[in-house]
Protein backbone atom coordinates (compact mmCIF):
# COMPACT_ATOMS: atom_id res chain seq x y z
CA UNK A 1 0.00 0.00 0.00
CA UNK A 2 2.84 2.52 1.28
CA UNK A 3 4.35 1.93 -2.79
CA UNK A 4 1.35 2.43 -4.54
CA UNK A 5 0.86 6.43 -2.31
CA UNK A 6 3.19 9.02 -2.16
CA UNK A 7 3.86 12.62 -1.13
CA UNK A 8 5.80 14.81 -2.82
CA UNK A 9 5.65 18.18 -1.33
CA UNK A 10 7.51 21.20 -3.48
CA UNK A 11 10.79 22.46 -2.36
CA UNK A 12 10.36 26.30 -1.70
CA UNK A 13 11.03 28.33 -5.21
CA UNK A 14 12.31 31.68 -3.36
CA UNK A 15 16.40 32.34 -2.33
CA UNK A 16 16.21 31.22 0.71
CA UNK A 17 16.96 27.20 2.22
CA UNK A 18 13.99 27.12 4.48
CA UNK A 19 14.18 25.35 8.53
CA UNK A 20 11.49 24.65 10.48
CA UNK A 21 10.95 24.32 14.54
CA UNK A 22 8.19 23.18 16.85
CA UNK A 23 7.52 25.47 19.65
CA UNK A 24 4.92 24.58 22.60
CA UNK A 25 4.39 27.48 25.24
CA UNK A 26 2.86 26.60 28.29
CA UNK A 27 1.60 23.67 30.15
CA UNK A 28 -1.81 23.90 29.35
CA UNK A 29 -4.58 25.30 27.29
CA UNK A 30 -4.05 28.28 27.55
CA UNK A 31 -0.72 28.29 25.84
CA UNK A 32 0.55 28.30 22.52
CA UNK A 33 1.71 25.00 19.84
CA UNK A 34 2.91 26.24 16.34
CA UNK A 35 5.45 25.24 13.63
CA UNK A 36 7.51 28.15 12.68
CA UNK A 37 9.09 28.11 9.13
CA UNK A 38 11.74 30.29 8.59
CA UNK A 39 14.95 31.53 6.12
CA UNK A 40 17.65 29.04 7.54
CA UNK A 41 21.41 28.60 6.71
CA UNK A 42 22.95 25.59 4.62
CA UNK A 43 23.34 22.44 6.74
CA UNK A 44 25.14 19.18 5.01
CA UNK A 45 23.07 16.68 6.15
CA UNK A 46 20.17 18.26 7.59
CA UNK A 47 17.19 15.74 8.71
CA UNK A 48 13.81 16.79 7.29
CA UNK A 49 11.20 16.45 9.21
CA UNK A 50 7.65 13.70 9.02
CA UNK A 51 5.20 15.05 7.46
CA UNK A 52 2.49 13.55 9.79
CA UNK A 53 4.45 13.94 13.13
CA UNK A 54 2.84 11.68 15.51
CA UNK A 55 0.20 8.16 15.12
CA UNK A 56 -2.24 10.02 17.03
CA UNK A 57 -2.35 12.24 13.86
CA UNK A 58 -3.42 9.59 11.88
CA UNK A 59 -6.57 8.76 14.48
CA UNK A 60 -7.61 11.81 14.42
CA UNK A 61 -8.15 12.30 10.29
CA UNK A 62 -9.56 9.31 10.13
CA UNK A 63 -12.25 10.42 12.85
CA UNK A 64 -12.52 13.98 10.92
CA UNK A 65 -13.03 11.75 7.52
CA UNK A 66 -15.88 9.62 9.17
CA UNK A 67 -13.74 6.90 8.62
CA UNK A 68 -12.79 3.56 11.29
CA UNK A 69 -9.78 4.20 13.59
CA UNK A 70 -9.43 0.66 12.96
CA UNK A 71 -8.36 0.48 9.46
CA UNK A 72 -8.21 4.17 8.14
CA UNK A 73 -5.47 5.04 11.03
CA UNK A 74 -3.30 2.26 9.88
CA UNK A 75 -3.73 2.59 6.63
CA UNK A 76 -2.66 6.71 6.26
CA UNK A 77 -0.01 5.35 8.78
CA UNK A 78 1.48 2.67 5.99
CA UNK A 79 0.99 5.28 3.21
CA UNK A 80 1.92 8.70 4.49
CA UNK A 81 3.50 7.85 7.88
CA UNK A 82 7.28 7.93 6.73
CA UNK A 83 6.56 11.09 4.56
CA UNK A 84 9.23 13.93 5.18
CA UNK A 85 8.75 17.75 4.22
CA UNK A 86 12.21 19.29 2.22
CA UNK A 87 12.98 21.62 5.08
CA UNK A 88 15.76 21.75 7.48
CA UNK A 89 14.74 20.57 10.70
CA UNK A 90 15.88 23.14 13.02
CA UNK A 91 17.84 23.96 10.59
CA UNK A 92 20.21 26.72 11.71
CA UNK A 93 18.31 30.57 11.59
CA UNK A 94 19.32 32.67 8.72
CA UNK A 95 20.18 36.04 10.39
CA UNK A 96 19.01 39.13 8.17
CA UNK A 97 19.97 43.04 8.56
CA UNK A 98 16.17 44.04 7.60
CA UNK A 99 14.24 41.65 9.81
CA UNK A 100 11.90 38.95 8.76
CA UNK A 101 7.74 40.07 8.07
CA UNK A 102 5.45 37.36 9.77
CA UNK A 103 2.72 35.67 8.97
CA UNK A 104 0.48 33.64 11.52
CA UNK A 105 -1.11 30.96 9.77
CA UNK A 106 -4.53 29.32 11.17
CA UNK A 107 -5.14 25.69 9.99
CA UNK A 108 -8.90 24.56 8.36
CA UNK A 109 -11.39 22.28 10.52
CA UNK A 110 -9.66 18.68 10.94
CA UNK A 111 -6.12 19.75 9.94
CA UNK A 112 -3.35 20.42 12.44
CA UNK A 113 0.36 22.34 11.89
CA UNK A 114 1.98 20.38 9.57
CA UNK A 115 -0.41 20.05 6.92
CA UNK A 116 -0.31 23.38 5.43
CA UNK A 117 3.92 22.47 4.98
CA UNK A 118 3.77 23.34 1.37
CA UNK A 119 2.41 26.78 1.41
CA UNK A 120 4.13 27.75 4.24
CA UNK A 121 7.49 26.34 3.29
CA UNK A 122 6.99 28.50 -0.42
CA UNK A 123 6.09 32.25 1.76
CA UNK A 124 9.52 31.52 3.97
CA UNK A 125 11.50 30.79 1.23
CA UNK A 126 10.99 34.07 0.00
CA UNK A 127 12.16 35.72 3.01
CA UNK A 128 8.88 35.27 5.88
CA UNK A 129 8.85 33.75 9.36
CA UNK A 130 5.57 31.96 9.14
CA UNK A 131 4.34 30.49 12.42
CA UNK A 132 1.91 27.95 11.15
CA UNK A 133 -0.50 27.29 14.60
CA UNK A 134 -1.77 23.78 15.98
CA UNK A 135 -5.22 25.42 17.59
CA UNK A 136 -6.81 23.61 20.85
CA UNK A 137 -10.18 24.53 20.32
CA UNK A 138 -11.37 20.82 19.26
CA UNK A 139 -11.33 21.81 16.03
CA UNK A 140 -7.72 20.50 14.91
CA UNK A 141 -8.00 16.52 14.05
CA UNK A 142 -5.69 15.74 16.56
CA UNK A 143 -3.61 18.04 19.05
CA UNK A 144 -2.01 17.78 22.36
CA UNK A 145 -0.41 19.76 25.35
CA UNK A 146 2.11 18.83 28.04
CA UNK A 147 1.12 19.51 31.50
CA UNK A 148 3.14 20.37 34.26
CA UNK A 149 5.19 17.37 35.80
CA UNK A 150 3.05 14.91 34.54
CA UNK A 151 5.58 13.10 32.35
CA UNK A 152 2.81 12.56 29.33
CA UNK A 153 0.91 14.34 26.83
CA UNK A 154 -2.92 15.40 27.35
CA UNK A 155 -4.52 14.86 23.95
CA UNK A 156 -6.99 16.96 22.80
CA UNK A 157 -9.73 15.21 19.93
CA UNK A 158 -11.32 16.99 16.86
CA UNK A 159 -15.35 17.69 18.50
CA UNK A 160 -17.87 17.63 16.22
CA UNK A 161 -20.91 19.98 16.82
CA UNK A 162 -22.78 18.45 19.61
CA UNK A 163 -26.66 17.39 19.03
CA UNK A 164 -29.16 20.06 19.60
CA UNK A 165 -26.84 22.30 19.33
CA UNK A 166 -26.84 25.42 16.92
CA UNK A 167 -23.69 24.88 14.33
CA UNK A 168 -22.89 28.61 14.44
CA UNK A 169 -23.52 29.50 17.85
CA UNK A 170 -20.50 26.43 18.06
CA UNK A 171 -18.35 27.48 15.40
CA UNK A 172 -18.11 30.93 16.79
CA UNK A 173 -17.08 30.31 19.82
CA UNK A 174 -14.02 28.28 18.50
CA UNK A 175 -13.34 31.43 16.21
CA UNK A 176 -12.96 33.60 18.71
CA UNK A 177 -10.60 31.05 20.64
CA UNK A 178 -9.06 30.93 17.10
CA UNK A 179 -8.49 34.59 17.01
CA UNK A 180 -6.90 35.02 20.90
CA UNK A 181 -4.39 32.54 19.98
CA UNK A 182 -3.51 34.45 16.86
CA UNK A 183 -2.95 37.35 18.75
CA UNK A 184 -0.94 35.21 21.41
CA UNK A 185 1.42 34.16 18.70
CA UNK A 186 2.11 37.31 18.02
CA UNK A 187 2.86 38.20 21.61
CA UNK A 188 5.08 35.92 21.63
CA UNK A 189 7.17 37.26 19.03
CA UNK A 190 6.65 40.54 21.05
CA UNK A 191 8.24 38.85 24.17
CA UNK A 192 11.26 36.92 22.51
CA UNK A 193 11.75 40.78 20.58
CA UNK A 194 12.12 42.10 23.69
CA UNK A 195 14.37 40.01 25.46
CA UNK A 196 12.34 37.70 27.52
CA UNK A 197 13.56 34.32 28.12
CA UNK A 198 10.61 32.02 26.14
CA UNK A 199 11.05 28.39 27.14
CA UNK A 200 9.70 25.84 24.90
CA UNK A 201 8.17 23.12 26.62
CA UNK A 202 9.20 20.50 23.84
CA UNK A 203 13.06 20.96 24.32
CA UNK A 204 14.40 21.28 20.83
CA UNK A 205 17.74 22.26 19.85
CA UNK A 206 16.21 25.16 18.12
CA UNK A 207 16.80 28.35 20.13
CA UNK A 208 14.07 30.95 20.30
CA UNK A 209 16.09 33.72 21.74
CA UNK A 210 18.14 33.53 17.76
CA UNK A 211 14.88 35.39 16.32
CA UNK A 212 15.49 38.49 18.85
CA UNK A 213 15.71 41.30 16.53
CA UNK A 214 15.18 39.24 12.89
CA UNK A 215 10.97 39.52 13.06
CA UNK A 216 9.98 42.99 11.89
CA UNK A 217 6.94 42.96 14.57
CA UNK A 218 5.72 46.45 12.35
CA UNK A 219 5.23 44.12 9.27
CA UNK A 220 2.74 41.66 10.33
CA UNK A 221 0.33 39.50 8.33
CA UNK A 222 -2.72 36.52 9.52
CA UNK A 223 -3.23 34.18 6.78
CA UNK A 224 -5.71 31.10 6.71
CA UNK A 225 -7.23 28.31 5.44
CA UNK A 226 -10.97 27.20 5.00
CA UNK A 227 -12.05 27.71 8.90
CA UNK A 228 -8.94 29.54 9.38
CA UNK A 229 -9.73 31.86 6.58
CA UNK A 230 -12.58 33.23 8.24
CA UNK A 231 -10.29 33.11 11.55
CA UNK A 232 -8.30 35.51 9.69
CA UNK A 233 -10.39 38.15 9.87
CA UNK A 234 -11.72 38.44 13.27
CA UNK A 235 -8.36 37.86 14.36
CA UNK A 236 -7.72 40.98 12.82
CA UNK A 237 -10.55 42.81 14.73
CA UNK A 238 -9.67 40.97 17.98
CA UNK A 239 -5.84 42.00 17.09
CA UNK A 240 -7.30 45.74 16.21
CA UNK A 241 -8.96 46.34 18.78
CA UNK A 242 -5.92 46.35 21.03
CA UNK A 243 -3.12 47.58 18.81
CA UNK A 244 -3.09 47.64 15.25
CA UNK A 245 -0.07 44.76 14.46
CA UNK A 246 -2.01 42.32 12.23
CA UNK A 247 -1.87 44.84 8.57
CA UNK A 248 -3.40 42.43 6.51
CA UNK A 249 -5.39 39.16 5.69
CA UNK A 250 -4.95 36.24 3.22
CA UNK A 251 -8.09 33.69 4.04
CA UNK A 252 -7.85 30.93 1.51
CA UNK A 253 -11.24 29.55 0.49
CA UNK A 254 -12.42 31.13 3.61
CA UNK A 255 -15.61 29.43 4.93
CA UNK A 256 -17.66 32.76 5.88
CA UNK A 257 -20.30 31.18 7.87
CA UNK A 258 -18.83 31.61 11.45
CA UNK A 259 -18.21 35.20 10.54
CA UNK A 260 -21.23 36.88 12.57
CA UNK A 261 -22.57 39.78 11.07
CA UNK A 262 -21.30 42.59 13.99
CA UNK A 263 -17.69 42.27 12.82
CA UNK A 264 -18.03 43.45 9.22
CA UNK A 265 -18.18 47.03 10.14
CA UNK A 266 -15.10 46.12 12.18
CA UNK A 267 -12.55 45.16 9.39
CA UNK A 268 -10.69 48.19 7.91
CA UNK A 269 -7.64 46.61 6.78
CA UNK A 270 -7.37 45.13 3.28
CA UNK A 271 -8.37 40.87 2.94
CA UNK A 272 -7.29 38.92 0.21
CA UNK A 273 -9.57 35.95 -0.60
CA UNK A 274 -8.28 33.08 -2.67
CA UNK A 275 -11.47 30.99 -3.43
CA UNK A 276 -10.84 27.51 -5.05
CA UNK A 277 -13.51 26.77 -7.74
CA UNK A 278 -15.84 23.81 -6.31
CA UNK A 279 -15.92 25.29 -2.43
CA UNK A 280 -18.04 28.81 -2.41
CA UNK A 281 -21.48 29.31 -2.15
CA UNK A 282 -23.36 32.42 -3.45
CA UNK A 283 -23.90 33.01 0.79
CA UNK A 284 -20.53 32.93 1.54
CA UNK A 285 -19.32 34.92 -1.72
CA UNK A 286 -21.80 37.69 -0.40
CA UNK A 287 -20.02 37.94 2.95
CA UNK A 288 -16.52 38.11 1.38
CA UNK A 289 -18.18 40.98 -1.36
CA UNK A 290 -19.83 42.77 1.65
CA UNK A 291 -16.22 43.21 3.20
CA UNK A 292 -14.63 44.14 -0.52
CA UNK A 293 -17.45 46.81 -0.43
CA UNK A 294 -15.70 48.53 2.78
CA UNK A 295 -12.30 48.39 1.30
CA UNK A 296 -11.41 48.82 -2.35
CA UNK A 297 -7.90 47.09 -1.62
CA UNK A 298 -9.80 44.03 -0.36
CA UNK A 299 -9.84 41.48 -3.31
CA UNK A 300 -11.68 38.36 -4.07
CA UNK A 301 -10.50 35.56 -6.76
CA UNK A 302 -10.45 32.08 -7.65
CA UNK A 303 -8.47 29.18 -8.79
CA UNK A 304 -10.03 27.03 -11.59
CA UNK A 305 -9.70 23.33 -11.83
CA UNK A 306 -9.50 23.41 -8.04
CA UNK A 307 -11.46 22.02 -5.16
CA UNK A 308 -11.60 22.95 -1.05
CA UNK A 309 -8.30 20.37 -0.39
CA UNK A 310 -6.15 22.21 -3.08
CA UNK A 311 -4.93 24.15 -0.61
CA UNK A 312 -3.13 21.81 1.30
CA UNK A 313 -0.75 19.56 1.24
CA UNK A 314 -3.22 16.85 0.39
CA UNK A 315 -3.49 17.80 -2.77
CA UNK A 316 0.16 16.45 -3.56
CA UNK A 317 -1.05 12.77 -2.53
CA UNK A 318 -0.95 10.50 -5.32
CA UNK A 319 -3.05 7.65 -5.39
CA UNK A 320 -6.29 7.25 -5.88
CA UNK A 321 -7.22 5.72 -3.02
CA UNK A 322 -6.13 8.78 -0.73
CA UNK A 323 -7.36 11.01 -2.73
CA UNK A 324 -10.94 9.98 -2.75
CA UNK A 325 -11.14 9.81 1.05
CA UNK A 326 -10.01 13.51 1.26
CA UNK A 327 -11.46 14.66 -1.57
CA UNK A 328 -8.14 16.41 -2.49
CA UNK A 329 -7.51 16.53 -6.35
CA UNK A 330 -9.04 19.06 -8.73
CA UNK A 331 -7.90 18.88 -12.48
CA UNK A 332 -5.49 22.13 -11.84
CA UNK A 333 -2.23 20.85 -11.91
CA UNK A 334 -0.95 21.00 -7.89
CA UNK A 335 2.36 22.42 -8.05
CA UNK A 336 0.39 25.39 -10.46
CA UNK A 337 -1.99 25.86 -8.07
CA UNK A 338 0.39 26.15 -4.95
CA UNK A 339 1.93 28.90 -7.68
CA UNK A 340 -1.08 30.72 -7.80
CA UNK A 341 -1.66 31.04 -4.43
CA UNK A 342 1.67 31.69 -3.41
CA UNK A 343 2.11 34.13 -5.66
CA UNK A 344 -1.11 36.24 -5.36
CA UNK A 345 -0.61 36.19 -1.69
CA UNK A 346 3.10 37.54 -2.13
CA UNK A 347 2.00 40.48 -4.44
CA UNK A 348 -0.83 41.44 -1.64
CA UNK A 349 2.07 41.13 1.01
CA UNK A 350 4.33 43.14 -0.39
CA UNK A 351 1.48 45.84 -1.08
CA UNK A 352 0.31 46.02 2.26
CA UNK A 353 2.92 45.55 4.28
CA UNK A 354 5.37 47.93 2.10
CA UNK A 355 8.01 45.31 1.31
CA UNK A 356 10.97 46.42 -0.88
CA UNK A 357 10.76 42.89 -2.88
CA UNK A 358 9.89 42.20 -6.72
CA UNK A 359 6.56 40.52 -6.01
CA UNK A 360 4.71 43.28 -7.48
CA UNK A 361 5.61 40.82 -10.69
CA UNK A 362 2.62 39.51 -9.81
CA UNK A 363 0.00 42.21 -9.06
CA UNK A 364 -2.22 41.13 -12.01
CA UNK A 365 -3.39 37.89 -9.96
CA UNK A 366 -4.93 40.09 -7.49
CA UNK A 367 -7.17 40.97 -10.23
CA UNK A 368 -8.15 37.85 -11.38
CA UNK A 369 -5.71 38.24 -14.54
CA UNK A 370 -4.14 35.03 -15.69
CA UNK A 371 -3.91 31.54 -16.71
CA UNK A 372 -6.66 29.15 -14.20
CA UNK A 373 -7.50 32.42 -12.49
CA UNK A 374 -10.56 34.41 -12.44
CA UNK A 375 -11.51 38.11 -10.41
CA UNK A 376 -14.35 37.21 -7.72
CA UNK A 377 -15.97 33.99 -7.60
CA UNK A 378 -18.80 32.61 -10.28
CA UNK A 379 -21.78 31.80 -8.52
CA UNK A 380 -22.46 29.08 -11.60
CA UNK A 381 -18.57 27.32 -10.80
CA UNK A 382 -19.93 26.36 -6.75
CA UNK A 383 -21.07 22.89 -6.38
CA UNK A 384 -22.40 23.35 -2.64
Amino acid sequence: MGGTQSLALPLGKGPHQVGCADVMVGHTRQGLFLRLFYPCLPRAGAERPLWIPRYEYCGGLADFAHRSRRWCAPLLNAAIGSCRVPVSWNGPFKPCSRRYPLIVFSHGLGAFRTLYSSVCSELASWGFAVAALEHRDHSASATYVCPAGAGSEEWIPYQRVPQGQKEFYFRKKQVHQRAEECVRALRLFEDIDSGKSVPNVLHQDFDLSVLKDSIDLTKVAVMGHSFGGVTAVPARVTALVKEPSFRCAVALDAWMFPLENALYPEVPKPVLFINTEKFQTPESVAKMKRLSSRNSQTKIITILGSVHQSQTDFTFLTGKLLSRIFGARGTLDPYKGLDITSRAALAFLQRHLNLEEEFHQWDDLLEGIGDSVVPEAPFCRSNL
